[in-house]
């Protein structure tokens, strides 16, 4: 037991420590991490504590206005004073820790000069009521890795951006561990701190996707581990460890008159309704909308959350209506109540994402 509730306590202790590694916010300003990953800490131990470090690496000062959080259980603190050019402040956050034995995951708003959009940071981790071994912490096996889940979230992110973030792994083994990553997709960047990870300790995989023109909506980016020179097939039966991001147009530098007069889609209905029918049929719904804007409408990708096929791109000139159909096939969704939300990624700064639905019952 004592040896279990070392490991929790130096993996938080790592964590909060972390490696001074910089990320761009925007040209002369940089931060050490958007993400503050406290991993699995127990709820009796009380506030947690972290700091986020930037950097003025411009030539004009730099103010940081305000941070504002969610909820009441974060308190915040940060520099007041000008960053001068070549200076550092902080951003101080303790998170309360007393909301239950669940995981969290907080949201900090920070406002900056001469930045119109606000930075937003974030702090995670999982709160457990007791202590528990490492192995059903970290379910998912790469040979002796450990991770929570085989798939990771990216979120959402801009063109010409990064998405970047990280979660917490274990090793397993009662020796350090040596990880790298090969057959690395491409716009993809992966890597663990410490490394090599101690015999029966945790470390912080962070993972950074790089936006491209050519991948639009939900993608996925894979990773093979290599531990101490060897690659192994997971618990889950994957050879790759798996990371999504969802991509959209970058908006930033549009003027409020170009996006008043920018493509805007007007769609009769958002949902089609396919009624009562038996699983495996497949349902096909029809979208009918008209470009209400100036410029031409266009739909980079049409993403769903089941599998489909879609009669074409919708594209559609300023004024003109259009149809497209999505064909969704219904063998591998659950029976019951159905809902399947087809997301639209497209060129309209008032509407970058448009979801769509298709709802019914499956026999």
């Amino acid at each position: 037991m004592k040896r279990l509730f070392t490991a929790l306590f130096a993996s938080l202790i790592m964590t909060c420590i972390g490696a001074y590694a910089q990320e761009k916010i925007t040209e002369g300003l940089e931060i050490d991490k958007f993400v503050h990953n406290f991993g699995d800490i127990l709820l009796d131990s009380g506030p947690v504590s972290c700091t986020f470090t930037l950097k003025n690496t411009g030539s004009k000062p730099v103010v940081i206005y305000n941070v504002t959080t969610t909820c009441g259980c974060t308190d915040v603190d940060w520099t007041k004073e000008p960053l001068r050019p070549g200076k550092t402040g902080t951003v101080s956050v303790t998170y309360s820790n007393d909301e239950g034995p669940y995981p969290f995951d907080k949201t900090l708003t920070m406002y900056l000069s001469d930045m119109k959009k606000p930075v937003i940071l974030k702090l995670r981790g999982v709160s457990q009521d007791k202590v528990k071994p490492l192995d059903e912490l970290y379910p998912v096996t790469y040979g002796k890795l450990g991770l929570k889940e085989n798939i990771n979230k990216g979120g959402n992110m801009e063109q010409n951006g990064q998405k970047s973030e990280a979660v917490m792994v274990a090793n397993l083994s009662d020796a350090p561990m040596k990880v790298t990553f090969a057959d690395v997709s491409e716009h993809l960047k992966v890597s663990v701190s410490p490394n090599p990870i101690p015999a029966r300790g945790t470390a912080e995989m962070t993972y950074t996707i790089t936006a491209d023109r050519e991948l639009w909506g939900k993608n996925y980016y894979w990773a093979a581990p290599v531990i101490n020179g060897r690659t192994y097939t997971s618990s889950e039966g994957d050879r790759k460890i798996g990371f999504w991001a969802f991509t959209k147009e970058d908006f930033s530098k549009v003027t409020a008159d170009d996006k008043r007069n920018g493509p805007r889609p007007t769609f009769k209905e958002s949902t089609y309704s396919f009624g009562k029918i038996r699983k495996g049929q497949k349902v096909t719904a029809e979208y009918t909308f008209k470009n209400d804007g100036k410029m031409p409408f266009e739909v980079y990708k049409v993403d769903a959350d089941a599998s489909i096929s879609c009669s074409g791109v919708p594209q559609a000139a300023p004024g003109a209506s259009v149809s497209f159909k999505v064909e969704l096939d219904t063998t591998d969704l659950p029976k019951g109540e159905s809902l399947t939300i087809v997301t639209l990624t497209t060129n309209s700064p008032l509407r970058p994402i448009v979801n769509l639905f298709i709802a019914g019952f499956i026999e």
